[in-house]
């Protein structure tokens, strides 16, 4: 876990220009001083991501949100009140001191509060805002520990703050907040059902929008093994028949299945608990990657819930590619 001295160098090396890897509970985050454009560009070179790909502003408190935006209207001060610290990111005007280079060229910008000690003590060091996407290339599973990031980027990231196993796993939920109705442009840590509870109405998943956000492009999250999705009562079935055809097959076996015996290369045996899953989501592609499997067989989760953010992760992993 990150010490004093890492804070301070983790500071030191943001007010420099340089990069760090930093915790926050949903994923790892490649981050740099939100204000030094040269700094953001060096993110999207080191990721190898698209500039027109916006990326998210962490800031250390909801009472700094008015920093960073033009406007914040009132259901986004409500949804900021009630899930800040925390893995929900509000889309909004942008503000003067966010430049043009974080937010893809985009009039709004991103912001959101993690809810990670190692990321609170770091923004409250540093006193700026962080723009961080997850800490590994463009397109690939997002990391979910330091190991995971210096594996994946080595030294080009200046600096890595260790926090531990990240709580959540999967990325923060993105809400487009800049019009009287919020909608949901990236199912994830925030659930669906508690923005409801919160807004009491209906929110909507569109299937696109018009606001880009991280984590659209149509292969994301993706391991270098094909993932394959396929109905629940036929993944052992798909699954057997992949290896005889000589792939090396891995599969995600649901907790109702657990029993079944499956002659394949590599399994992985769900977690009943829906958090336990999307915690774990990224560590097991991980694994079956290392592991040599050249294809993943997986069901969808219902999407209920956390099942909603695995699902869409699963769905982005597996490209633009039928589903079995």
């Amino acid at each position: 876990m990150a010490r004093t001295p890492d804070i301070e160098k983790a500071v030191e090396v943001l007010r420099t220009g340089g990069l760090v890897a930093l915790p926050t509970e949903t994923v790892y985050g490649l981050g740099a001083n939100a204000e030094d454009p040269v700094a953001v560009a060096r993110i999207f070179r080191v990721k190898g991501r698209p500039p027109s790909h916006p990326l998210i502003v962490h800031i250390g408190g909801a009472e700094h949100l008015d920093d960073w935006v033009q406007e914040v209207p009132a259901t986004a001060r409500l949804l900021a009140e009630h899930f800040w610290p925390g893995p929900l990111t509000l889309v909004l005007r942008r503000g003067r001191r966010v430049p043009l280079e974080a937010t893809g060229g985009l009039e709004t910008v991103a912001v959101r509060v993690p809810d990670h000690p190692v990321a609170q003590a770091l923004l409250s060091a540093f006193g700026g805002g962080v723009t961080a996407p997850s800490a590994n290339r463009f397109g690939s599973v997002s990391p979910t520990t330091a190991d995971h990031v210096r594996a994946e980027l080595g030294d080009a990231v200046d600096f890595v703050l260790d926090g531990g196993s990240c709580e959540v796993g999967v990325e923060s939920t993105i809400v487009d907040a800049t019009g009287d109705i919020p909608s949901i442009l990236r199912p994830g840590g925030v659930t669906r059902e508690d923005l409801e509870a919160v807004l009491k109405c209906p929110i909507t998943v569109p299937s696109t929008s018009q606001v880009r956000v991280p984590g659209q492009h149509p292969s994301h999250y993706a391991p270098r093994a094909r993932v394959v999705l396929v109905e629940p009562e036929k993944v052992v079935a798909e699954a057997e028949l992949a290896q005889e055809l000589g792939h090396q097959v891995g599969v995600f076996l649901p907790p109702s299945l657990t029993d079944a015996s499956v002659k394949v290369h590599a399994v992985v045996a769900l977690p009943a608990s829906t958090a336990a899953y999307a915690r774990g989501l990224y560590g097991f592609l991980r694994e079956l990657d290392q592991r040599g499997c050249d294809l993943i067989i997986v069901s969808l989760p219902t999407e209920e819930g956390l099942g909603l953010a695995i699902a869409n992760r699963l769905r982005r992993a597996a490209g633009p590619r039928p589903t079995v």
